[in-house]
């Protein structure tokens, strides 16, 4: 992974985002000589969406398991709704 600092990224962004998303390669970007952020390409973060909505998906039918729960509708009812 690249690594270009805040201010380099200000100068060279249209580059860097062509280098993107035309290579994949990931950008990471330092402030004060410290990784701040990353550009990464569009497929990267759908991923990433996938995965967490995955996760949370894989939680919530968890919790229907527990003991106690109450399913959507019927809590609902109880706040009047």
């Amino acid at each position: 992974m690249t690594t270009v600092s805040m201010t380099e990224a200000r100068h060279v962004l249209t580059e860097l985002a062509d280098q993107v998303r035309i290579s994949g390669e990931r950008v990471c970007i330092s402030k004060n000589n410290k990784p701040a952020l990353a550009l990464v390409p569009l497929e990267d973060v759908r991923l990433l969406e996938m995965l967490e909505d995955m996760i949370d998906l894989k939680e919530a039918l968890e919790a229907l398991e527990e003991p106690g729960g109450i399913y959507h509708e019927a809590f609902k009812k109880k706040l009047g709704l």
